[in-house]
């Protein structure tokens, strides 16, 4: 994606409020994938929360309904849960007679988010940009949006927030629907990830070039292979 289309288009969803950003309150990846498991299962397994760490790191290095997919040690998901109860984002429960510490986010309290706005919010942390559609068919077990116009009023919210929270991004070549993605990590983080998602497709068009070519190179020696047959059972006729 072309990186003047991010900026002229973040600017003109979040508006100055996205300047005014406190950097210090910007998440990296780590963090943004620990609090979007947690709301995640919060939602998914009742029974199962507040979170150990075990389960958290199993959480966070999930290969489906990730994006990217990532693999952290228990002592790096520590680390990140450190920085979050710093931020006062999640909080440690210590369960009289339990050997296990667990965890729990505080996003709904912290940013005074509903759960509608909550889950159209998680499917973003975990997923990375996406269309409203896609938004929608994914948060369904987060919370069920009756219509794709009931998920864009979420949408709407956490864009009107202040500072916002997401973004929506210009439509990319070819594509139909404007995608939407979180601003947690700062509108530069999200550019550099939009420009490396752009970089990392070429070798995969390279790829499929190079596989109708090979096709098509087949087909042809396919042909000319009928075609000299064909003359060869003329002779006998």
């Amino acid at each position: 994606m072309n990186t003047e289309n991010i900026a002229e288009n973040t600017a003109e969803n979040t508006g100055p409020e996205l300047n005014a950003i406190d950097q210090s309150k910007l998440l990296d990846a780590f963090e943004v994938r620990v609090l979007a498991v947690l709301a995640e299962k919060e939602a998914t397994t009742p029974d199962n929360y507040p979170m150990s760490l075990n389960a958290l790191v199993n959480g966070c290095n999930q290969l489906s309904s990730r994006d990217p997919v990532m693999s952290l040690s228990e002592s790096k998901v520590l680390e990140v849960l450190d920085h979050l109860a710093q931020k006062k984002l999640v909080g440690v429960i210590n369960q009289a007679g339990a050997r296990v510490v667990k965890y729990e986010h505080r996003m709904r309290i912290k940013w005074m988010l509903e759960q509608d706005r909550l889950a159209a919010l998680t499917v973003l942390m975990l997923r990375g940009p996406q269309t409203a559609g896609e938004i929608r068919s994914r948060a369904g077990r987060l919370h069920e949006f009756a219509t794709v116009q009931a998920l864009e009023a979420s949408l709407d919210f956490l864009m009107d927030k202040y500072p916002p929270f997401v973004a929506r991004l210009a439509r990319a070549p070819g594509n139909k629907e404007a995608r939407y993605a979180h601003l947690l990590s700062g509108a530069e983080a999200l550019e550099q990830a939009e420009i490396a998602a752009s970089a990392g497709t070429t070798p995969q068009r390279d790829r499929i070039g190079a596989l109708e070519q090979e096709v098509q190179s087949l087909r042809n020696q396919l042909d000319s292979l009928t075609l000299q047959f064909e003359q060869f059972q003329k002779q006998f006729e």
